[in-house]
């Protein structure tokens, strides 16, 4: 939110920045009007394409004044799909300090970088005594692109004055993305939650670049600013400035790879109205298709290919953790039911992934599961056969049978097969990022170290408090260092599409598989 226009009339631009900063907004935006790109050698966009653009917030501090532009270089770059993946995307990225008419360069060869699109600028102010912080202003920069064309790789970088990659001597930094492909075809995607800043997230990092995926989906807990958790101000140890390292460690893959997180409870940082999510706006730039983007900016979905990903906000709904539960007023679930119903009758759409932070199903003896997603979402997920179901959370790797009220319908081993159209949903516990990890109350039991057991003691967080459960889906477990990756291959009509789903260890080695299967519209 910016400075009420009457107020703007009577201020300086200085002025009005002070404004914003003792409102401790979570960002600055002032949107411009719409910038025509154009065609270009290749036919790269649509004619008419456009771009959003911004002008830029003033910049904060005097000593920013004098920097020189060329002595400044951006940094954090991360991608992210628009609401249709095959002809939007957004790329943001950082700079350390303000910086004068920040743009992006596109084309579609590295050599022609012609159009060039003023960027949206998000400052992001957190005063000395929030945590360990400091007097610190973040700036974040956004350019969304539209009109793209479908299954085409493009070239970018991104810039400001002093600093244009169009510069011999700075096309090392450009960088490329691929928008969605306008018809069904395989593809791979990847998926992880409970990053942080470190050695296993980078490591991680690295071995996903290496999967190829189409895009990366991040189940919450993403760089642990807040490493209390409990979304209050009274959480200790907050410091804004482990984003700045996060979205470094993250830029190898997500300057190529669209990164779409869900958000958790170390995302919520209680000092950024709204919600605790002011932060989360200021840096990303997702889908604005949920069913309220102020308050749950974190909500959307879109299609890839024949598979439809929705990302939820399960904050709403923790009972375990509950500084946000019920922020949407039923909004949310209401929602969710649209768009599975929506999804399951497209003839364009054959699997439903939902992705989210806190556990359906787990037996970590950190966390275990969370009954508010049990009461609230289970059933639509059975009553629209969800295809797959990815959580964080709990730092290890777990996956269950398949699941139908509560109960198993059909024990899924390691290599196994499931159809969700009859018998139930697979949910699979993915929070090994790189954060400390966790234990559970069974052994082991994944690919080539296989300990069938098929009673575990457990717990579910509920509204009256912990209430222990014995339970007989926990099918592979595996605590250490993990990501999920995903095959998708889609059919003809009548056939069976199938999503391959791989646990793939920070040491490469693939620590559990198996097939979710579905005839094909």
């Amino acid at each position: 939110m910016g400075v009420p226009e009457k107020l703007a009339e009577r201020m300086s631009m200085a002025e009005q920045h002070e404004y914003l900063r003792a409102r401790f907004s979570r960002r600055t935006m002032i949107r411009g009007g719409a910038v025509t790109l154009g065609a270009v050698t290749g036919g790269a966009f649509v004619p008419g394409a456009t771009a959003r653009a911004a002008v830029p917030t003033q910049r904060t501090a005097s000593a920013a004044e004098s920097v020189d532009g060329a002595l400044v270089a951006p940094f954090g770059r991360h991608l992210a799909w628009g609401n249709d993946p095959r002809t939007e995307v957004t790329v943001s990225w950082q700079v350390p300090v303000a910086v004068k008419k920040p743009f992006i360069r596109i084309g579609a060869h590295p050599w022609d970088l012609s159009r060039k699109i003023e960027a949206e600028v998000r400052t992001l102010y957190t005063p000395a005594g929030v945590g360990a912080s400091g007097d610190h202003t973040q700036y974040y920069l956004h350019a969304e692109l539209t009109h793209l064309r479908p299954g085409r790789t493009y070239y970018y970088g991104v810039g400001h004055q002093g600093f244009d990659p169009a510069e011999p001597h700075l096309l090392g930094t450009v960088g490329t993305f691929t928008t969605a492909p306008a018809h069904k075809a395989p593809f791979t995607f990847t998926a992880f939650g409970d990053e942080g800043v470190g050695y296993h997230g980078l490591a991680n990092n690295a071995l996903i670049l290496g999967q190829n995926p189409a895009f990366h989906l991040h189940a919450g807990d993403i760089a642990y600013g807040d490493p209390s958790g409990a979304g209050k101000t009274t959480d200790t140890g907050f410091d804004s400035r482990t984003w700045d390292q996060f979205l470094y460690q993250t830029e190898s893959v997500a300057k190529q790879v669209p990164w779409m997180p869900a958000y958790g409870n170390h995302d919520m940082e209680a000092w950024y109205a709204p919600n605790g999510y002011g932060g989360e706006e200021a840096r990303w730039n997702l889908p604005d298709n949920g069913p309220d983007k102020k308050n749950l900016p974190g909500v959307y979905s879109f299609v890839y290919g024949n598979t439809a990903v929705i990302s939820l906000d399960a904050n709403d709904v923790s009972f375990e953790i509950p500084a946000n539960l019920g922020i949407s007023g039923g909004t949310q679930t209401k929602w969710l039911e649209g768009q599975l119903k929506r999804y399951r009758a497209s003839k364009d759409v054959d699997f439903i992934v939902v992705f989210f932070h806190h556990c359906a199903y787990c037996t970590s003896t950190a966390h275990a599961s969370e009954g508010g997603v049990r009461q609230e979402w289970v059933p639509l997920f059975e009553k629209y056969t969800v295809d797959l179901v990815i959580n964080g959370h709990n730092h290890q790797y777990e996956r269950t049978d398949v699941i139908k009220g509560d109960k198993v319908t059909k024990k899924l081993p390691i290599g196994g097969t499931a159809y969700p159209e009859t018998e139930g949903v697979v949910y699979v516990t993915a929070g090994a990022a790189g954060r400390s990890l966790y234990a559970f109350s069974a052994p082991d039991s994944y690919e080539g170290h296989e300990h069938e057991t098929d009673s575990v003691a457990s717990f579910i967080n509920t509204k009256d408090g912990k209430v222990n459960e014995t339970v007989a889906w926990s099918r592979v477990r595996y605590l250490n260092y993990s990501f999920l990756r995903v095959d998708v291959t889609p059919a003809s009509k009548g056939r069976q599409a199938t999503l391959k789903v791989s646990g793939i260890a920070e040491t490469g080695d693939r620590i559990d598989h198996f097939t979710v299967s579905r005839t094909a519209k």
